[in-house]
């Protein structure tokens, strides 16, 4: 079924056409023998000078052998995105708002979830959310990446995101795929983490990392087997939908009243992106993808926040008074990254690249974003669900400081 719409603004003198194409196309889902719909748009934006409107009040014919008019298509049109979804961790909530975003703007989206899609993970956010991508237009698959061409079929997508793999391994099957099956351009979520430690922070594209990091041995194959490609290295993000404790950790002894046990001075700068940040630098690198190619971004937002700012913001949030506490991991005998949800030496990255590249903008706004994330927590019960704090309560004990009863 095919629709056209015609739109004359006379103020402007433009006259502009859009265009939209719907149809079904055969789709491998790996849990169910159905085929699920596909939609795709194409618009196109034509101009037409003064001149052609002074014969609007001619005939047909007058119209046919004198309008002299030229028309530009753009074809910055809508894109088909493939992005293969980790089931686990923090970034999973990328995929989720990327697609969310993506769609909004009208291009076709499948997502890909490693794993089943009636595993107990898919109960979690941000999966139990899912319906409203596909509600939105969007497609859902779940298998195994390595498996990728075989559940989508013969479908081609100008842009795959592996928002899945940390090495070669991984990824690799799913950088083959895109490449053989014609895809025009390779988008990675990598990690900040990769960064050597700096005394000269904050970490900016370009800056050493580790090579021995899983990570790089895959940033390399991708600029190595794709001509367009771009790769993300997030930090800490928080938003609705994310499943890994960071802001929540803070939460949980502000609520009940308890010490907030922050390793070294607290002084430590880290960064904390809301993923709406995130995917909307993604989002501009798949619609200028001239732009985005060949680049490494800092996927992060463009302030930084001490540890004790992540307290007091996370207090604030809550409405509560926070008594923070500063130790020597060492000296108290445990190990800072079990004790402490993050890294205890300064941390942060800024998106100079996104800035200049792209055109990128940070929203991140943390005092505000916090309040969101604390209304959730409240509303899942987690404030009155009982928790253990044996770490905690061995680094008060070894500072002498009381532990509530």
């Amino acid at each position: 079924m095919a629709m056209a719409m015609a739109t004359l603004a006379s103020s402007s003198s433009t006259v502009l056409f859009s265009a939209s194409s719907s149809n079904l196309l055969p789709f491998s889902h790996p849990s169910s023998s159905s085929r699920l719909p596909f939609s795709s748009s194409l618009h196109y934006s034509l101009s037409i000078s003064p001149s052609f409107l002074a014969h609007t009040s001619a005939t047909s014919r007058d119209f046919a052998s004198h309008a002299a008019f030229s028309i530009a298509a753009s074809a910055a049109q809508k894109k088909k995105v493939l992005i293969v979804n980790t089931n686990s961790g923090g970034h999973a909530v990328i995929g989720f708002y990327f697609a969310k975003e993506l769609l909004a703007a009208g291009h076709a989206v499948t997502i890909f979830t490693v794993g089943e899609e009636a595993s107990d993970k898919m109960k979690k956010p941000p999966f139990n959310r899912f319906s409203e991508i596909v509600s939105a237009g969007g497609r859902t698959a779940w298998g195994d990446p390595a498996e990728v061409g075989s559940v989508v079929g013969g479908e081609v997508f100008d842009a795959v995101l592996d928002n899945n793999g940390k090495d070669l391994d991984t990824v690799r099957p799913v950088i083959d795929w895109a490449k053989s099956s014609g895809a025009k351009q390779f988008l990675f979520i990598s990690s900040a983490g990769i960064y050597k430690p700096t005394d000269e922070p904050p970490h900016v594209e370009g800056d050493a990392v580790n090579a021995n990091a899983g990570h790089v041995e895959v940033e390399k194959y991708i600029e190595e087997t794709f001509e367009s490609w771009a790769v993300f290295r997030p930090q800490y993000m928080i938003g609705s939908g994310n499943n890994k404790d960071c802001e929540e950790w803070f939460f949980d002894r502000i609520v009940r009243d308890r010490p907030v046990p922050i390793p070294g001075s607290g002084l430590q700068l880290s960064n904390i992106a809301h993923v709406r940040d995130l995917s909307s630098m993604l989002t501009l690198a798949v619609e200028k993808p001239e732009a985005a190619t060949h680049s490494i971004f800092n996927c992060v937002s463009d302030r930084a926040v001490t540890l004790n700012g992540i307290a007091k913001l996370c207090a604030q949030a809550a409405g509560r008074p926070v008594n923070i506490v500063h130790y020597d991991p060492k000296a108290v005998g445990v190990d800072a990254k079990k004790a402490f949800p993050f890294r205890t030496y300064h941390f942060y990255a800024e998106p100079r690249a996104a800035k200049t590249k792209l055109g990128w903008q940070s929203t991140t706004n943390l005092s505000e974003d916090l309040k969101e994330r604390f209304e959730e927590y409240v509303k899942i019960g987690r404030d009155k669900k009982p928790i253990k704090f044996e770490l905690d309560d061995k680094i008060l004990e070894a500072l002498k400081v009381p532990v509530p009863v």
